[in-house]
Order: C-alpha cells, then structure tokens, then sequence
C-alpha cells in the first residue's frame, strides 16, 4: 500500500532538510576560506590592477553568505522530494557546482592564477546552469532560489575576465622573499 505525504509532512521533511543543507552549504564555505592561503588580503592581490566594476571587498562579505543560504534552502527543496524524477542528477549537479565555487578562490589567491581561475568560473556557470535547469524539473522554486547566484556568478565571471585582461602577466607569480617566482605545472 502507498500513500502519499501530507502537506505537513512535505514541511516537516524540507524543513528537516534545510537544518541540514543551509548549515552544511556555509559550514564548507567558511571552511574553504578560512583555509586557502592569501585571499583579498594578500600582498599579491593588493597589487593587481583593479576593474572598474570590482565592488569594495565588504560587499562579498555580504552578499556570499545570502547566496549560501539560498543554494542551501534550494537543495533541501530538492533533498526533501523524495521519489522526484532527477533528483539524483540535480543533487550530484549541486554537488559538482559547488565544489567548482570552493576551488575558485584556492586557485585565485592561493595559486594566485588569474587564467586557471577563469577556466574554473567558466565551468562553474555552466555547471550552476545546469543544475537550475535540473532543479527546474525537481522543484521549480529551487531553481528560483539559485537565479540570483547564476547573476552572481555571471558578474564574478566578467571580473575575472577582467582582471586578467588588466593583469596579463600577474597570473602564476608569487612575491616570495622579494624575488617574484613563476609556478608551472
């Protein structure tokens, strides 16, 4: 015999789920930060040419963590439909997007590798894409909940476009005892 979940256990389930995800999505988040050497900080970054479009630094102190809890609330709409056609898929999309966001700033301002990094936003847009296009066939509002990540991202794209453009040369150089060292692999 099958029965279908109530309208109350649907809530309780998303929102079992959201304790979950929201916590876990800015846990990983902080963590990755915390731990990549350098970041907005860092003498190398401090020296690069900087676009006309690049936001005072307090603003992404802002705005990431609204949009960690929106991509956190968006896959525990998806975690919670249970039975969902593609709710595998647009979890494992989540998943490889996210690891793409986390191994942008590493590669920025660790490896301090403008080039490598726009490689690494390029695929992250295309997967963010995709998983708004799977989580529109899981659960419409999850797919709402992460356009306004997609603008983000999009726009932290152009960025980084442009600060290659304005820094060609600064890409795999390290100010390391005064002598600037070039990284290859």
């Amino acid at each position: 015999m099958s029965t279908l979940a109530s309208k109350a256990q649907l809530r309780a389930s998303f929102l079992r789920w959201a304790l979950f995800a929201v916590p876990a999505v800015l846990l990983v988040s902080f963590l990755v930060q915390q731990f990549t050497p350098g970041g907005p900080d860092n003498a190398w970054y401090a020296e690069l040419t900087r676009p006309a479009i690049n936001p005072p630094s307090y603003v992404f102190g802002i705005v990431w963590p609204i949009l960690y809890v929106l991509m956190g609330l968006a896959l525990a709409l998806v975690l919670a439909a249970w039975g969902a056609k593609g709710r595998t898929a647009a979890i494992i999309a989540f998943v490889v997007q996210l690891l793409l966001n986390l191994a942008w700033s590493p590669v920025f301002f660790a490896l301090q590798h403008i080039d490598w990094a726009l490689g690494v936003i390029i695929a992250l847009d295309i997967a963010a894409l995709l998983t708004v296009a799977l989580f529109w066939r899981v659960r419409r509002l999850a797919a709402v909940l992460m356009l306004p990540y997609l603008v983000w991202i999009g726009f932290a794209t152009v960025l980084n476009a442009q600060f290659l453009q304005l820094n060609p040369k600064a890409s795999g150089h390290s100010e390391a005892n005064g002598a600037v060292q070039e990284f290859e692999f």
